[in-house]
């Protein structure tokens, strides 16, 4: 367990979603876990006057609402002791600088800061700028980190815009770009499962391996979030971050130590290693849809044109991409991600498809598949051929399942990981600003190429399976979107 310095975690955006649902129930559960320093203090930062007294009584709301079958009294009693509460009025023109003389009291902050921007990112660069202003970035006995919340930019463009406004007051080292599905248990898992099993790593390449799938699909659709998912769309909301890390993840060599800047090199390496998709050949390694009216698990529900209540709309609730990376171990094989929204399952997982065995024995004898299935079920599954007792000679499909999260195991939310991440100084878990061009530079030319071509988007139903035209993006004609780790739950 590392030793983490006595600091105090200055929270924008205190009252807002985020910080009730995520984050200070994730901080009391690392103090309920002894996680947290002695000396750790919470500064929640606000737009409205709010006594301390209230702020608490609102703590204890956020934490009922969490934990509805009640806490550690102990605990909570410890843990309330370190919030407190600092109105930040945006009309306020000396609202940092108060800021800056409430931290100043030592007894009450321990001078190691940590600043957790939860508020709009039109914002970010100017929080950033008005705390140096104050003198609140600066290391000079103490350190000083940032954490800016997703999206870091909305292109590549904003992203160099918004990096170059913030690096003008902090290191690279200060700043910590989070992607919550980074703190994932089962997404961490995935390089300690590669490295630590010998058995993985020399099958892991392009001699052995057909094509890579990773996929997160939904069954709920754009709800409420209808004007900011129509300027974000999938490709931006969930490719862009969430997807391409996994595929870093899954691709990258191994570390030469278990280091935060080792792991980050690794990635980086990676993704600047992912070949441009040709534009000019668009149409055979991107594919869009919108999903229409449907039915889910027996209810019927909108398309997402009615629900926006614009037709001209061509932003994408279902987005695949077909990508290569250019090194060795991976040369001339297909990485096939996909994110979608009101699909037929709920699953978020990596499968392996790899290629045909030396034997074959009668016509369309099934491929091996290694599964990695992040959630709903964090697990691990080998699918091999097996003979069928009997006198003839066949073959069959079986699976061998283990899941990676047993009875008893510590659940942890991703934010909790996160933030231990943070008081520890261990940025592995957060984005280097070179991955956030990279994954910008990657993704950038194929949203500017479908936002110019308003032609109708491609339809399918909701709680349908992956559009049939979305095969145009697959190399050979006999790969397929694999579906539910299930046995037997794969298309052909």
């Amino acid at each position: 367990m590392k030793v983490i310095d006595p600091c105090t975690l200055v929270l924008f955006g205190a009252s807002g979603n985020l910080s009730r649902i995520k984050l200070m129930p994730g901080l009391f559960r690392l103090d309920q876990a002894g996680r947290l320093p002695e000396k750790m203090a919470i500064l929640s930062v606000g737009r409205g006057q709010v006594s301390r007294e209230d702020w608490l009584k609102d703590i204890k709301g956020m934490l009922d609402a969490k934990f509805p079958k009640g806490y550690d009294q102990n605990v909570f009693n410890r843990f309330i002791e370190r919030n407190h509460y600092h109105a930040n009025p945006p009309e306020d023109a000396n609202a940092f600088q108060r800021l800056k003389e409430t931290l100043a009291d030592e007894k009450v902050f321990p001078q190691n800061l940590a600043y957790f921007l939860s508020v709009r990112p039109s914002d970010f660069a100017d929080v950033v700028d008005k705390l140096a202003a104050v003198g609140l970035t600066k290391e000079d006995k103490y350190w000083r980190r940032v954490v800016i919340e997703k999206p870091f930019g909305t292109d590549l463009a904003s992203a160099k815009e918004l990096q170059a406004s913030i690096s003008k007051h902090l290191k690279e080292s200060q700043i910590y770009r989070i992607d919550h599905y980074l703190g994932k248990s089962a997404l961490m898992n995935i390089m300690l499962q590669r490295f630590t099993n010998a058995v993985l790593d020399p099958i892991w390449n392009n001699q052995y391996i057909d094509h890579v799938q990773i996929t997160n699909t939904e069954m709920l659709g754009v709800g409420e979030r209808t004007q900011f998912y129509d300027a974000t769309g999938a490709l931006r909301d969930m490719i862009q971050s969430h997807i391409l890390q996994t595929m870093a993840l899954t691709a990258m060599e191994m570390p030469k130590e278990l280091t935060p800047d080792a792991i980050r090199a690794e990635k980086i390496k990676v993704l600047e290693a992912i070949r441009p998709i040709p534009v000019n050949e668009i149409d055979q390694y991107a594919f869009r849809a919108q999903y229409a009216a449907g039915e889910i698990k027996g209810e019927k529900v909108p398309g997402y044109l009615e629900e926006l209540g614009d037709n001209s709309s061509v932003v994408e609730t279902y987005a695949a991409l077909k990508l290569f990376i250019d090194n060795p171990r991976w040369k001339g094989v297909p990485f096939y991600i996909r994110t979608a929204k009101r699909l037929h399952e709920a699953d978020t997982r990596i499968s392996i498809r790899f290629k045909k065995a030396p034997l074959q024995i009668g016509d369309g004898q099934d491929q091996n598949w290694l599964m990695l299935g992040i959630q709903p079920r964090e697990c691990i599954k080998l699918e091999i051929q097996s003979k069928i007792p009997g006198l003839d000679i066949k073959t069959r499909t079986i699976q061998l399942d283990a899941a990676n999260r047993q009875d008893g195991d510590e659940s942890i939310d991703a934010y909790e990981a996160l933030l231990l991440n943070l008081m520890e100084g261990d940025n592995s878990l957060y984005l280097h600003i070179n991955e956030v061009e990279a994954q910008w530079r990657l993704v950038d030319p194929v949203i500017e190429t479908w936002a110019k071509n308003r032609k109708p988007v491609h339809q399918y139903p909701a709680g349908s399976t992956d559009p049939e035209a979305s095969k145009v993006i697959f190399e050979h004609e006999d790969q397929f979107w694999r579906y539910s780790i299930e046995l037997g739950g794969d298309e052909k």
